[in-house]
């Protein structure tokens, strides 16, 4: 009998582990880690405005979160629901926000209605972000409607494009936590 506890125990302990070192296993946008600058940052927003990295950019930096879709992916639009809640937290740290979807902009300008943004919601136009931060999602073929959707996260950028943080789950329906990147966003 303490054999066979011993062995489940043992068992479920290395399934444990296992999971764990898979998850540990996992970055998001390889090719640029922490410390590396973006490749660029220039999109049309909700407005149809051009906004750039220095025109997105706070004090000390910018959020960026990068999102699948807010018209129909449902993890996206409840991350969004949770960052407009935080948005008074995240600027207070210096820091604006910005998000980056493969959106059309009439799709973002119903959004920025519908929940009551204040910051820019981003067109990655031709998913040029996508493909250049390495982060699509190659689950979807050409003419899938999902096409050049990306694996979603967060940077941290500073001023001049350093990558000073980046969020990101393997599991695309688990999203970062706002409060981890607060935590960030106040040691910086």
């Amino acid at each position: 009998m303490f054999n066979t506890h011993f062995r489940n125990t043992l068992f479920l302990l290395l399934m444990v582990l296992s999971s764990t070192l898979r998850a540990a296993d996992f970055e998001w946008a390889p090719a640029f880690p922490v410390g590396s600058a973006i490749p660029l940052l220039e999109a049309p927003d909700q407005n149809g405005k051009a906004q750039t990295l220095a025109s997105l950019t706070g004090q000390k930096g910018l959020v960026l979160v990068i999102s699948r879709s807010f018209s129909w992916c449902p993890f996206c639009k409840a991350q969004l629901v949770n960052l407009v809640k935080v948005t008074p937290q995240i600027e207070a740290t210096g820091f604006k926000i910005a998000t980056l979807t493969y959106d059309p902009i009439e799709t973002l300008k119903e959004v920025e209605e519908d929940q009551d943004t204040r910051f820019p919601l981003l067109h990655d136009e031709a998913v040029k972000h996508v493909d250049a931060f390495k982060i699509r999602n190659m689950d979807y073929k050409p003419g899938d409607f999902a096409y050049g959707i990306p694996q979603p996260g967060i940077m941290i950028l500073s001023p001049e494009g350093k990558i000073l943080r980046k969020f990101a789950e393997e599991n695309f329906r688990v999203r970062p936590d706002f409060a981890d990147v607060i935590a960030a966003l106040q040691q910086l």
